[in-house]
C-alpha cells in the first residue's frame, strides 16, 4: 500500500497533470477519477507509470483525433446517475467503481470515435465490469482482451502495459474494435470479429452488445425524463 506522503505526491502531479493538459472539464474529471482510482489498488512506481502513460496519449493530441463527434458522459445530471444506478444494480458493482469506468470510457471514446456507451456495453457482456476477470483462453480484464494477439497495441504503453490496469485494459480494447470495424466494414460485423465469433451469420454477440448498449441508453433517457 502508498505511504500517507507518498499518496500526497501522487496526488499533487495528477493535479499538476491534469491542470496542465486540461482540453474539456468531463475528460479531465475522468482521468482524475480513473488516476485516484489506481492510487488505491497498486504500487506507486506503477501508479505513476500509468499516470504517465494518460499524459503520453493526451500530450500527443491523440485523444482528441476523433474519427466523428462521440456523446459526452456527464455523471453529476439525472441521466448520468440514472445510468450509473441502472448498471450497479444489474452487474452487482458499486456505484463508485462504476463512475472511473465510465470516464475513462468517455476518454477511450474520445481517442478512437466510438460511442462510449458501445464501450460500457462491451464491457458489461465482457466482463460484468470485474476488472480482474480472465477467461480459460487467455482473455483478461474488463474487456476481455487476449494479450497475445494484440501484443502491437500492447506496446504503445512502454510504461503500464497490464491488461488487468482498467484503464489500459479499455483504451487497448477499444483500440482493438475500431480496428475490427474497420477492417470488416460495420459496427456489427466488427463487434462479431471482436468475440471472435465472425462465422456466427446470426450475429448473436453483437446482438447482445447493442441491446445491453440501448438498455443503458433507455435507463440514462428515463433519467432524463425524470428530471424534466
Amino acid at each position: 500500500m502508498m505511504s500517507a506522503t507518498e499518496l500526497k505526491k501522487f496526488m499533487r502531479e495528477a493535479a499538476s497533470f491534469v491542470i496542465h493538459f486540461a482540453h474539456g472539464g468531463l475528460l479531465v474529471a475522468g482521468i482524475l477519477v480513473t488516476a485516484l482510482l489506481f492510487a488505491h489498488v497498486g504500487s506507486a512506481e506503477s501508479h505513476g507509470r500509468g499516470l504517465q502513460e494518460l499524459g503520453d496519449i493526451i500530450a500527443e493530441g491523440r485523444v482528441f483525433k476523433t474519427a466523428s463527434p462521440v456523446p459526452e458522459l456527464t455523471l453529476s445530471n439525472s441521466e448520468g446517475r440514472a445510468t450509473v444506478d441502472y448498471l450497479s444494480r444489474k452487474y452487482r458493482v458499486a456505484a463508485t467503481a462504476i463512475e472511473p469506468l465510465m470516464l475513462a470510457a468517455q476518454t477511450a471514446g474520445a481517442r478512437t470515435g466510438l460511442d462510449p456507451m458501445l464501450l460500457v456495453a462491451v464491457m458489461a457482456i465482457e466482463s460484468g465490469f470485474n476488472p480482474i476477470a480472465e477467461s480459460p483462453m487467455g482473455a483478461q480484464g474488463l474487456m476481455q482482451v487476449i494479450p497475445r494477439f494484440h501484443q502491437d497495441k500492447l506496446d504503445a504503453f512502454s510504461g503500464n502495459n497490464s491488461l488487468l490496469d482498467p484503464a489500459v485494459n479499455i483504451h487497448v480494447g477499444a483500440l482493438v474494435l475500431q480496428e475490427y470495424i474497420r477492417r470488416t466494414g460495420s459496427l456489427e460485423a466488427g463487434l462479431q470479429q471482436y468475440a471472435g465469433a465472425a462465422s456466427d451469420e446470426e450475429g448473436i454477440y453483437a446482438a447482445k452488445v447493442l441491446a445491453e448498449k440501448q438498455r443503458i441508453e433507455s435507463a440514462s433517457k428515463r433519467g432524463r425524463q425524470g428530471s424534466a
